[in-house]
């Protein structure tokens, strides 16, 4: 009789493995084709930015290397208005070139892939919102209303402050170092290319901190507390970084450069806070319930 009994539980144990199992399978299924439907969208946008790349290659990467370019122009006024000698940009001194056989080819088709991938940025986002909105609860859905529109215009707003303030003042500061005049700047296509893509993207990237200290906020490892103690040192780290991509130790470029860091930082300690403010709200109400 034992062994019916154990026999009884050993099938009900492996029809339970074998549901769990379906249960695995059936998530990589639905995952499999976000990342299809992801992969799709991509090569679409890849190839709208494909058949525009003259005006892509002309007029947005090789902006950033022109001195006519918005940033350099806004310099010049600033400096000319405010007297500030060595503000404005007069010369960027390097060369683009190429040294592969087919690297003119790879570079239409790398800009096309990188363009896609900002373009596709927010549908990215909406498909691992539709992948991880079932595995939420009705508050934690309500609570993270929004969160593609939010992180969209975080990432816009972010690369677009990386491509006309950092990328500029990083080219111009690294164009201008000379350890000897004997040294001629002639940089590959391919460097240029992945330097300001890291610059513009990182930027984007950089922006959703305020999502990111929701998340980690929502599962309790952030606090205001702690990043109101860690604010002098967010300000030593911000600072350093600014230092390093301006091109003069001026100290309206450094704070320029700097400031949109400053508020984003105390955007996520808002963030953070309001945050624990809810869940002590929620806490309140259970234990008076």
């Amino acid at each position: 009789m034992s062994k019916n009994i154990k026999l009884i539980e050993a099938i009900k144990n492996k029809g339970k493995n074998i549901e769990a199992e379906m249960s695995f399978f059936d998530h990589l299924e639905v995952l499999r084709w976000h990342i299809i439907r992801s992969v799709i969208a991509i090569t679409i946008f890849a190839i709208v930015a494909f058949s525009f790349n003259d005006f892509i290659f002309e007029k947005i990467i090789m902006g950033p290397k022109n001195l006519d370019f918005w940033t350099y122009r806004m310099m010049c006024i600033v400096g000319q208005k405010f007297n500030l000698d060595g503000f404005c940009v007069d010369k960027i001194p390097f060369h683009l070139i190429n040294t592969d056989m087919g690297g003119q080819f790879m570079l239409q088709i790398n800009s096309s892939l990188l363009f896609a991938l900002a373009l596709g940025f927010p549908y990215l986002l909406f498909e691992v919102w539709l992948f991880i909105k079932p595995a939420l609860t009705v508050i934690e859905r309500r609570s993270a209303r929004g969160f593609v529109f939010y992180a969209t215009v975080l990432f816009v707003l972010g690369a677009l402050f990386g491509y006309y303030i950092v990328v500029p003042l990083s080219i111009n500061f690294l164009a201008n170092v000379s350890v000897s005049e004997e040294i001629t700047n002639q940089i590959t296509i391919d460097n240029y290319l992945s330097t300001i893509a890291t610059l513009t993207l990182g930027c984007g990237i950089v922006f959703l901190l305020p999502i990111l200290i929701f998340i980690l906020s929502k599962i309790g490892i952030m606090t205001p507390e702690f990043m109101r103690a860690s604010r002098r040192y967010a300000i030593i780290i911000i600072l350093t970084i600014a230092a390093i991509i301006t091109p003069t130790a001026d100290v309206i470029t450094l704070l320029t450069v700097s400031a949109p860091m400053f508020i984003l930082y105390e955007l996520s300690i808002m963030v953070s806070a309001n945050v624990k403010k809810r869940k002590d709200l929620v806490e309140k109400e259970f234990y008076n319930t």
